[in-house]
């Protein structure tokens, strides 16, 4: 057995090496300086970290949370047993180990994994962390009934034998899982039913914080999640307000990774968004806690302030914004139809709608973007010499699914996301010149995939053949990113985030690039499976992510993590 990282060194190397800038700014910064810098670097302890959220969580319970604000947020009171580097740059891509003394060290034929606990790593109450604990937080998030919004990599790849959920088991606390052996308290070896080499990213998942099984209160457990991290909860009112303050059992010598600079970190939640915006520019603020960027108002405002925008980054991400098709929903079973979609979408009104070039993205033509390994530059469905849709071979798809003067379907998106309203705005405007008619209707972020747009009942009941959907990878890699939206196998009855791509062959191609170590070979893999669901015009792509994201001076310690898919890094910030 080895200690290694195949899948990490190889998105390295692709990356360009684990090389980054880890420079600090001490004064207010310069326009991008956070995307490879540490800006407004301090060490002072102290103060209120003032963070808005327009939103609810999907959860803060860590066996059932999806949203990667929330995966970047969670560090602050929950260890993993691997976590992303806590630096600018490259260098933030590289995974090190958190809870783990190491990486795992695996068998030959990476099947087994086993990691062992740091010792000396406490919960908030003083009580040692156990392997038995993360185990049972795995076993937790096989519970898809309980906790239907957490991804289902342990699902998938573990080798479960039917066992389905810690509240059915009759043996609690003393079996268990058998695909997960913990012979000690310091160790616990996962058993894959087929091979991954990467193994170490689903280490760093939220399902690996530990979760002591007295203090367990189920769907309850949400509102006080047991602390390993360096802030605890102090008190949580779901739709209105977080606060964390300080763990006295945290041992910063155990965690190299995190920073305790704040005394508190208060999170109001349900702040509208564009009024969130003008606290961060007022100052009122320190940080947005979804990362998804300054509104149309507000980017506009700093684009054209220099004073303003040496406080901003425009940053690249891993993340796609697209339109799911439903092919479960008339007439949308048709392909042809699907196409019409295709061709029908203005792009270049729904870029706009996102903020355009600077502080949306570019236009995306396919699934994969250039920051994942393997991503070809293909255009199936050219939208027209300036992006405003090809009305006339739209025309000609619905002639060929028997459509040929339109239909009417519906289309989702969420109603605390403005850009992604204004997109679906675009998006009905561009479709209306060739006749599909479309109503939109709009749900709450927090149970988007749980109730609605994620709930295949639900779609197919109130025909939401178009589903507004916003991807960023869960880890920079072609795995991380396209196995959740396009594998067939991880469709349940509520809290998709795979739409309605259901193609064996993709899952073929799946299981085919999750054990080819070659990186070459495998990014040609990951390009095969962007062209195929494309093909089958599951997927209307039309912006690859950038966030013009805004760090009010007060904010220290601020820098991009790339390893996060674009956001700021949560577990460094500081106020003083």
């Amino acid at each position: 057995m080895a200690a290694v990282g195949a899948a990490l060194a190889l998105a390295l190397a692709a990356c360009g090496g684990t090389g980054g800038s880890t420079s600090s700014s001490g004064g207010n910064g310069k326009f991008n300086e956070g995307i490879t810098s540490v800006v407004n670097a301090s060490t002072k302890t102290g103060g209120t970290l003032r963070i808005g959220n327009a939103v609810e969580w999907d959860s803060t319970d860590p066996a059932d949370t999806y949203y990667g604000w929330s995966w970047d947020f969670i560090r602050l009171y929950g260890r993993a047993l691997t976590m992303f580097k806590t630096v600018p740059g490259q260098a933030g891509l590289q995974l090190v180990p958190d809870l783990a003394q190491n990486l795992g060290e695996h068998s030959a034929d990476f099947k087994t994994w086993t990691y062992k606990l740091k010792p000396g790593i406490k919960y908030e109450d003083g009580t040692p962390v156990r392997a038995q604990d993360v185990k049972y937080d795995v076993e937790r998030t096989l519970d898809k009934n309980t906790f239907p919004d957490g991804p289902t990599y342990f699902n998938d790849f573990l080798d479960t034998k039917g066992y389905s959920s810690p509240y059915k088991d009759k043996t609690p606390g003393k079996l268990g899982l058998k695909a997960v052996d913990t012979p000690d308290d310091n160790t616990i070896v996962f058993h894959l039913k087929k091979p991954f080499a990467g193994f170490d990213y689903f280490a760093m998942l939220p399902a690996t914080i530990p979760v002591p099984q007295a203090k367990d209160t189920g769907t309850n457990y949400k509102l006080h999640p047991v602390s390993t991290g360096p802030y605890k909860f102090e008190s949580y009112t779901p739709g209105k307000q977080l606060n964390l303050v300080r763990n006295t059992n945290w041992d910063p010598s155990t965690d190299p990774n995190r920073k305790q600079l704040p005394d508190r970190i208060q999170v109001q939640v349900g702040v509208n968004a564009d009024d969130l915006d003008n606290r961060l520019i007022a100052g009122s603020a320190d940080m947005d806690i979804q990362g998804l960027g300054l509104g149309a108002a507000a980017a506009a405002k700093v684009q054209s302030n220099a004073n303003l925008k040496k406080n901003a980054d425009s940053a690249a991400t891993a993340r796609l914004d697209y339109v799911a098709i439903s092919s479960s929903v008339p007439p949308f079973d048709n392909v042809h139809c699907r196409k019409a979609v295709e061709y029908a979408t203005d792009k270049q009104a729904m870029q706009t709608a996102y903020g355009g070039p600077l502080s949306g993205g570019d236009i995306a033509t396919h699934l994969m973007m250039p920051l994942i390994p393997g991503n070809q530059d293909i255009n199936p469905y050219p939208s027209g010499a300036d992006n405003h849709g090809d009305v006339a071979k739209a025309k000609q798809e619905l002639q060929a699914c028997g459509k040929p003067n339109g239909f009417s379907t519906v289309i989702s998106a969420r109603t605390e996301r403005p850009k992604e309203i204004n997109a679906a705005l675009a998006l009905q405007q561009g479709l209306q010149k060739v006749g599909i008619k479309t109503e939109i209707k709009k749900y709450p972020t927090g149970d988007y995939f749980k109730l609605y747009a994620g709930n295949p009942e639900y779609v197919k009941k109130n025909g939401l053949g178009l589903i507004m959907m916003s991807w960023g990878a869960d880890w920079p890699e072609g795995f991380g990113y396209l196995q959740q939206i396009v594998d067939s196998r991880v469709i349940r009855s509520a809290g998709n985030t795979n739409l309605g791509v259901k193609d064996p062959a993709v899952d073929q191609l799946l299981d085919k690039a999750a054990v080819t170590p070659d990186t070459t070979a495998r990014g040609a893999l990951w390009a095969q499976i962007d062209a195929k669901v494309m093909d089958d015009a599951y997927i209307v792509p039309f912006l690859d992510e950038k966030h013009l994201l805004y760090r009010p001076p007060s904010a220290k310690n601020v820098y991009v993590n790339q390893g996060l898919n674009g956001y700021y890094d949560y577990a460094q910030l500081g106020v003083k």
